[in-house]
């Protein structure tokens, strides 16, 4: 019997049983990046599930303004274009120069440029309107532009209907019924950055139509892409200072997640296909990609062919993982101050039937590993199949002779 304990020890094995993994974690020696073990339970699926990342539809609730963005305000970085409409005397046509005088505020220069020269022209006794386009006027850091005989106006905040309400009221005391037509050239307050996997990265500006996040996408030229699907994909959203990621093929699915953007968003397109690896004692061991938006751990097992009867443990599969270290810290567990993540094993006991609707719940995450562990009787019935591998040559040869 001593002989055949020993020899059951000293057989090759594909990886720890429950209790050599339970052992190794107690062991400072073997337990280099101190990680923990935890069983899956209701209040771990419960914590974990309160830690995932935020949706897009909680993102924009938590940041929504009193009113929704109207996407048509002035801000630094914006070009305009400024267009003068002007009767009779043009204060804005060449060669018009001088003071204006006289009760409709125009210059003696003006009014020559308004009946002879290129600024307008008169019929029959009456002036004829002059339209001038002034040179395109950059809003500049502090949100001010400057406006010939109308000085500096501050103009963050503004839409162009009330910017050139402003204008005009600065120029009716120096031109004659003046009106003002303010456009956008180059929209820089009131865009978005869209960038990553699309085929065309850039600004896009937003405008007062409301655009959501899917249409910056498609207006980006969509997702650069050959033969990988949706589900490789990643939506990474800026704003505020907040970051949150989703499949892109989740936003497709709930219209609740393909929300409105807001000038200084950032949309990062990332393809990422998601996989996680099984080892043990398993019908496959490989790596094998999601390929849907969301996988759990009882499909993730079932798709590598689950525990092999002869072989596994069901009382001993593992997940590990690098786990948030907000999580570790309410699982009761040590924690560097600076770190981000942390080891952890998540054990699930598969011979408890309420653990398959755990494990139905349990998310998986990109690069998880799953293993499971081989039987401890393992070694007894692999030593007995080798003791019967080498005698039974033997005894078929002395079936033979006799």
């Amino acid at each position: 019997m001593i002989l055949l304990l020993a020899g059951c020890s000293s057989l090759p094995d594909s990886g720890p049983t429950e209790s050599e993994v339970n052992h190794a974690q107690r062991n400072p020696q073997k337990n280099s990046v101190n990680y923990g073990i935890v069983k899956v339970s209701p209040e771990l699926i419960g914590l974990l599930e309160s830690e995932e990342p935020p949706l897009f539809s909680s993102l924009d609730a938590d940041n929504s303004p009193v009113s929704a963005p109207r996407n048509d305000t002035i801000g630094p970085g914006d070009i305009l274009q400024v267009s003068i409409y002007e009767v009779g005397s043009a204060l804005f046509s060449p060669g018009s120069v001088g003071t204006p005088t006289g009760p409709g505020g125009a210059s003696a220069g003006a009014s020559a440029s308004a009946n002879g020269g290129a600024g307008g022209s008169s019929v029959g006794g009456m002036n004829m309107s002059t339209a001038s386009s002034l040179p395109p006027l950059s809003v500049d850091g502090n949100g001010d532009i400057e406006i010939p005989f109308g000085g500096q106006i501050h103009v963050t905040g503004m839409t162009t209907s009330q910017l050139a309400d402003t204008i005009t009221a600065r120029l009716k005391q120096k031109s004659q019924s003046p009106q003002v037509v303010v456009r956008i050239l180059s929209d820089i307050t009131n865009s978005v950055i869209v960038y990553g996997g699309v085929r065309r990265p850039s600004r896009i500006p937003l405008t007062p139509n409301q655009e959501h996040i899917l249409d910056v996408i498609a207006l980006a030229g969509g997702e650069d892409r050959t033969a990988q699907s949706d589900e490789d994909y990643i939506v990474r959203l800026t704003r505020n200072d907040k970051i949150a990621e989703l499949p892109l093929k989740t936003i497709e699915n709930d219209p609740a997640q393909n929300i409105t953007m807001r000038p200084g968003d950032r949309v990062q397109l990332v393809f990422q296909p998601r996989s996680f690896t099984v080892f043990g004692a398993s019908g496959r061991v490989t790596q094998t990609q999601f390929t849907t938006p969301t996988l759990n751990l009882a499909e993730a097992i079932s798709r590598n062919g689950g525990p092999i009867d002869s072989r596994a443990d069901p009382n001993a599969v593992y997940l590990f993982r690098f786990e948030n270290a907000d999580v570790l810290k309410h699982l009761g567990m040590p924690v560097d101050n600076n770190a981000t993540t942390g080891p952890v094993i998540y054990q699930l006991d598969m011979m408890n039937p309420s653990n398959y609707f755990l494990a139905e719940r349990f998310m998986m995450r990109d690069r998880d590993l799953i293993y499971i562990a081989n039987s401890a009787s393992n070694k007894f019935y692999k030593f007995f199949n080798l003791i019967s591998t080498l005698i039974a040559p033997g005894i078929t040869a002395a079936w033979i002779v006799r």
